[in-house]
C-alpha cells in the first residue's frame, strides 16, 4: 500500500472520529435555538428516502469525484444503480410473499466517489444508534419539555459502496455499531479479512479472483513478460499484489509495475504511456486501476498516438464500459477485459426508461440527470451544477425540459452492476423474512423483538447462510468471509464486422477455470494473430536458461551436454552411472548392459583364427602319434612336444571362454586359463632350451654326461613350473573372489559393460610368471644361438622366443590402449593368445611336419645327425679354429660315454631315445 494512501486512511481514522464525537455531542447537548424554536437553520443532508418499518441505507456515487469536490452527474454508476435500489425495494415491498405485513424503506446517500465525504454521509446511519437519550429529562426554560427536532430511523443494514476506498471507510465506522453492510461493487481482496471488516459482505467476488483469472489469459497465451499498472488505493494495490503472485506460479514475469497515484494528471497519464513504451518486449499491460484511471490512460493513449502499440488487459473496473472507449475506439482495439457475469433485470429496464422528473419525486438528484441527459434546463431555470470541483456553481443556460423526453437505449446498455444491487436489496430481504419468522412467530408485521434490530444476529445468524436464486440465472449466496462467488465474462473489444462500429463481444468466461474461444478474438490492427509478449524466446528441447545478470525475465538458452538431463529449467545435471538422459531432457533412463557374444563380428574374427589353430594343433598332433617311432618325432623329445601342443590346444581354446558371455563360472575359467596354457607353452620351451644349453656347457668342460636330462626329468621339471603359475592362479582367486561387474568407461558415454571382476591391472599381474618364463626362455635362446648347424631346433626355438617377444610387446600398450573399447580389448587378448600358441606351433612343428609328409625320406637316423660331425678329427688346430668341431668332438664323448650295454655290444632303449634327441638339439 502506498504512503499516500496509508496517509489518507490515517486521516480518514481521525475525521471518522472527530464527526463521531461532534454528533454525539449535538445529540446529546443540541443548539439552544434548535432547542427552543424547533427549526432547522441548516442546510439537509441531501438524500433519497422511502418510507418503512424496517429501513435499509444505501451508499452510491451519484456525482463524479473532482478535484477537489464532487464533480458532475454520474448517470450509470450513480443514478441508475440507485435507482436500481429503489426499484428493488418497491418490488419486495409488493411481494405477498416476502416480508408480508413489513414496509422496507430507504435513505441513500451520495459518496461522490470520494472516501472523506462518504464517511460524512455515512455518520447519519449511525445517529438513531446513538440517540438513546431520553428526551424527557431535559426541559427549556420557561419549563416546557424539550422535543427532538426530528427522531433519527435506525438502519437495519447498507447496500454499498461502490468503491473499495469508500466501502473500507465505511465499513470501519459501521462495524463500531454493528450494522451489516452489503457492497455491489467493492472488490478489494483486504474487505475478505473478517478480522478487521466482521459486518461486511458482498454480492460480488473479491479480486484474488480477478488476479487469478487475468493471469489464467495471460497463461493461455504464453505471455511470459508483461507490464502492468495500478491504481494507487484498496482496489488497484491489493489487486495487482496477488495478480504477482498468481504470474509467479505460472512463470510469468512482470517488466514494470507502475503506480498510478490518486491524484493523478493527464501529465501523469502520458508519463506511463512512456515508462510502458521503455519495455518494448512487453507488448502486454495488465490494467488494474479504477475507471477514472483508465479512461485516463486511454485518453493518453490517443493524444500520444501509440494506439494498437499495447494489448490492454484489464479488470472489471474497465469492464464493458461504454464510456470509456467512446473516444477511443482505436487505443482501445483489442483489449481483453474482465466483467463481473451478470444478467438484465429486465423488469427495472422497463421501470427506469419510464421515469421522469414530474412522478420521480424520491430521488433528489434525478431532476439534475435529465438536465444533463437532454441537455435542458428544468422549469426554465438555467442548469445548475452544484457540485462543481470546489469552485462556484456553473450556469449553463440551455433550453427549457418538456419532462416528457424519452430516455431510449439497449436492454445490453443497463449497467452492469445493477443485478448485484438487486442480490443485495434482496439478500436483506430474505434475512430479515426469516427473522421475523423466527422472532415473531405467527404474527405479521414487525413484532417487538424486531423495533431495535440486532444487526449481529442479522449478520450471522441469517444473512450468512441465505441462498436463494435471484430468478435471472444467479444463485446468491456467501461464503465464510462474505464474498460471494467469483463469476466473470471475458470481453474482447472490437470492430464489428457487420456493422463497422467498435463493441465489447464475449468470448469466454471464467468461474474457477478459463473458459476461452481464443478463435474468435480479434487483436489492434483487426488481426487474430496472437500478439508476441516475450522478453526471450522459450527454450528449446534440452536447453536451459542462463539469467542475464540483473535481469529475471530475460534469458539466453544453453544446451545441456548430452549426458545431462534438464533438472529444472536453470539448471543441467549429470545422469546417474549406468544411466542416460530421454531425447527430450526430462530425466534418465537404465542403459542397455553390453558384454561380448559369440555372435559379435568382434568375437568371430578370433574364434576363427583360435578354430583355425586348433584344426593344425590337432593334426600335428595326430601326426605326431601316427610317426611317434620315427627319427623326427623321437628326436624332437615326444614327451615334451606332447605337452607343448597339448598347451598350444589348450591357449586357442581360450579364446572361445574369453568371448563367451561373462559370468562368474565363465571368468573363473578365464582367470585360470590364460595363464596356465601360456604357462605349460613356455615352461616346456624353457626345459629344452633349458636342456640344451646345460648338454653344451657341460661338453666344454667335461664329457660327463649332465643331470636331469632323461625325459622324465624333462616332464617332472615342466610340471614344476606349470605348478608355480597354477598356484599364484588359485592364490588370486582367494584374494580376488571371481564374479561379474559393471564398468562405466566414461560417464558422458552412453556405454554401460559387464565385465569379469578383476581389472585390467590385476589381469596384467597374473601374467607376469609367463612373461619370467619367456625372459628366461629368450636368453636361453640367445645362448645356444651358435651351436653346430645340424642341431637346428634351438634355432627355432629362437626364432620363436624373439617373435613372442615380439607379440608380448606389442599386446601391453593395444590392451590398455583399447580400453575404451571393450570389444576390441577382448579381440585384442585373443588374437594375441592365438598368435602366441602360433607362433610356436609353426617354428617348432613345421619342419618337423614337412618332412614327415613331404620328405619321408629325410626321416632316418643317419640324417639326424651331420656325418661329417663324426669323421672330424679333434685335432688342436681344428679345435682353436672351428667352434661346429670342438661342439662335435664334445657331442662324440657324450655318445661314446663307456658304459655296460655298450661293452657288451647292445645298445638301450633310453640311450637310443638320448640320442635322437641330442641329434635334434
Amino acid at each position: 500500500m502506498g504512503k499516500v494512501d496509508k496517509v489518507s486512511r490515517l486521516a480518514g481514522q481521525v475525521i471518522l472520529i472527530c464527526k463521531v464525537l461532534m454528533l454525539v455531542a449535538d445529540v446529546a447537548f443540541p443548539p439552544p435555538q434548535l432547542v427552543e424554536t424547533n427549526t432547522n437553520t441548516t442546510a439537509p443532508i441531501m438524500a433519497a428516502k422511502i418510507d418503512g418499518h424496517i429501513i435499509i441505507g444505501g451508499l452510491f456515487p451519484i456525482h463524479n469525484k473532482g478535484e477537489k469536490g464532487c464533480g458532475a452527474i454520474n448517470a450509470d454508476r450513480g443514478i441508475e444503480r440507485l435507482e436500481a435500489f429503489l426499484f428493488t425495494i418497491d418490488e419486495i415491498n409488493n411481494s405477498s410473499t416476502l416480508l408480508p405485513g413489513i414496509t422496507l424503506g430507504a435513505s441513500a446517500y451520495d459518496t461522490c466517489g470520494r472516501a472523506p465525504y462518504a464517511l460524512e454521509q455515512s455518520l447519519e446511519f449511525i445517529r438513531a444508534s446513538i440517540s438513546n437519550l431520553d428526551p424527557t429529562e431535559f426541559y427549556c426554560s420557561d419549563g416546557s419539555k424539550a422535543n427532538p427536532v426530528s427522531i433519527p430511523t435506525a438502519v437495519a443494514g447498507v447496500v454499498g459502496g461502490s468503491y473499495s476506498t469508500v466501502s473500507i471507510q465505511v465499513a470501519n465506522l459501521l462495524r463500531l455499531f454493528k450494522i451489516p453492510q452489503i457492497s455491489y461493487a467493492s472488490t478489494s481482496a483486504s474487505l475478505s479479512d473478517k478480522s478487521r471488516y466482521e459486518f461486511f459482505v458482498r454480492t460480488v467476488p473479491p479480486d484474488d479472483l480477478q488476479a487469478k483469472a487475468l493471469a489464467d489469459i495471460v497463461a493461455k497465451f504464453n505471455w511470459s513478460y508483461v507490464a502492468a499498472v495500478h491504481s494507487e488505493g484498496e482496489y488497484g494495490e491489493p489487486g495487482i499484489d496477488q495478480f504477482k503472485v498468481e504470474a509467479k506460479s505460472k512463470n510469468i514475469c512482470i517488466a514494470a509495475d507502475i503506480e498510478i497515484p490518486i491524484s493523478a494528471t493527464n501529465a501523469t497519464y502520458e508519463q506511463v504511456l512512456k515508462d510502458l513504451q521503455e519495455k518494448h518486449e512487453a507488448k502486454v499491460v495488465i490494467v488494474f486501476v479504477r475507471t477514472e484511471d483508465a479512461m485516463g490512460l486511454l485518453n493518453a493513449a490517443t493524444r500520444l498516438n501509440v494506439t494498437g502499440k499495447f494489448v490492454w488487459i484489464a479488470s472489471d473496473a474497465w469492464g464493458n464500459r461504454n464510456a470509456l472507449v467512446k473516444n477511443n475506439a482505436l487505443a482501445a482495439q483489442g483489449a481483453i477485459t474482465l466483467e463481473l457475469q451478470s444478467s438484465p433485470i429486465t423488469k427495472f429496464e422497463e421501470y427506469f426508461l419510464n421515469l421522469n422528473p414530474r412522478t420521480n419525486r424520491r430521488n433528489p438528484w434525478f431532476v439534475e440527470y435529465w438536465e444533463d441527459e437532454h441537455k435542458c434546463a428544468w422549469n426554465d431555470k438555467p442548469h445548475v451544477t452544484p457540485y462543481s470541483a470546489g469552485g462556484p456553481p456553473q450556469y449553463q443556460p440551455t433550453r427549457p425540459c418538456q419532462g416528457d423526453e424519452r430516455l431510449t437505449r439497449k436492454l445490453t446498455s443497463q449497467e452492469s452492476k445493477t443485478q448485484f444491487i438487486y442480490d443485495a436489496v434482496y439478500a436483506f430481504a430474505h434475512s430479515l423474512d426469516r427473522m421475523q419468522r423466527d422472532l415473531c412467530p405467527g404474527i405479521r408485521g414487525v413484532c417487538s423483538k424486531m423495533k431495535k434490530i440486532d444487526g449481529e444476529k442479522l449478520l450471522r445468524d441469517y444473512l450468512l447462510n441465505i441462498s436463494f436464486d435471484n430468478g435471472y440465472g444467479a444463485t446468491v449466496k456467501f461464503d465464510e468471509r462474505g464474498d460471494a462467488p467469483g463469476r466473470y465474462m471475458i470481453m474482447n473489444f472490437r470492430r464489428n464486422r457487420r456493422t463497422r462500429e467498435y463493441e465489447y463481444h464475449v468470448v469466454g468466461t471464467w468461474s474457477g477455470e478459463l473458459n476461452l474461444n481464443q478463435s474468435d478474438i480479434v487483436w489492434a490492427g483487426e488481426t487474430q494473430d496472437v500478439p508476441r509478449s516475450r522478453c526471450s524466446e522459450p527454450c528449446q528441447e534440452g536447453e536451459i536458461k542462463y539469467n542475464q545478470k540483473g535481469e529475471q525475465c530475460c534469458w539466453i538458452c544453453t544446451r545441456c551436454n548430452p549426458w545431462e538431463y534438464i533438472q529444472n529449467e536453470k539448471t543441467c545435471e549429470s545422469c546417474e552411472a549406468g544411466y542416460w538422459p530421454y531425447p527430450n531432457k526430462t530425466g534418465c533412463f537404465a542403459l542397455e548392459v553390453q558384454y561380448m557374444t559369440w555372435s559379435s563380428i568382434y568375437a568371430v574374427i578370433p574364434m576363427v583364427l583360435a578354430t583355425v589353430g586348433i584344426i593344425c594343433t590337432l593334426f600335428v598332433i595326430c601326426l605326431f602319434v601316427m610317426f611317434n617311432g620315427t627319427p623326427v618325432v623321437m628326436a624332437s623329445g615326444r614327451e615334451l612336444s606332447y605337452m607343448l601342443l597339448g598347451g598350444c590346444v589348450f591357449c586357442f581354446f581360450m579364446t572361445f571362454m574369453i568371448v563367451a558371455p561373462p559370468s562368474t563360472i565363465m571368468c573363473s575359467i578365464q582367470r585360470f586359463g590364460v595363464g596356465f596354457g601360456f604357462s605349460i607353452v613356455y615352461s616346456s620351451l624353457l626345459i629344452k632350451t633349458n636342456r640344451i644349453s646345460r648338454i653344451f656347457e657341460s661338453a666344454r668342460r667335461s664329457a660327463k654326461r649332465p643331470p636331469f636330462i632323461s625325459p622324465k626329468s624333462q616332464i617332472v621339471m615342466t610340471c614344476i613350473l606349470i605348478f608355480i603359475q597354477v598356484l599364484f592362479t588359485f592364490v588370486w582367486l582367494l584374494l580376488e573372489p571371481p564374479g561379474t561387474r559393471l564398468v562405466y568407461p566414461d560417464s558422458r558415454e552412453p556405454v554401460v559393460i559387464r565385465k569379469c571382476k578383476s581389472d585390467d591391472i590385476s589381469f596384467l599381474v597374473s601374467l607376469v610368471y609367463n612373461m619370467l618364463l619367456i625372459i628366461i626362455c629368450t636368453v636361453y635362446a640367445v645362448k645356444t644361438r651358435k651351436i653346430p648347424e645340424n642341431f637346428n631346433e634351438s634355432k627355432f626355438i629362437g626364432f620363436s622366443m624373439y617373435t613372442t617377444c615380439i607379440i608380448w610387446l606389442a599386446f601391453v600398450p593395444i590392451y590398455f590402449g583399447t580400453l575404451h573399447s571393450f570389444r576390441i580389448q577382448i579381440t585384442t587378448l585373443c588374437v594375441s593368445i592365438s598368435l602366441s600358441a602360433s607362433v610356436a606351433l609353426l617354428c617348432l612343428f613345421l619342419p618337423k611336419v614337412y618332412i614327415i609328409v613331404f620328405q619321408p625320406q629325410k626321416n632316418v637316423r643317419k640324417l639326424t645327425m651331420n656325418s661329417a660331425s663324426y669323421k672330424m678329427a679333434p685335432t688342436a688346430s681344428t679345435a682353436m679354429g672351428n667352434n661346429h668341431s670342438v661342439v662335435s668332438s664334445e657331442h662324440l664323448r657324450l655318445n661314446v660315454q663307456p658304459r655296460s650295454a655298450a661293452a657288451a655290444g647292445a645298445t638301450t632303449e633310453t640311450e637310443t631315445d638320448d640320442r635322437d634327441s641330442l641329434a635334434s638339439l
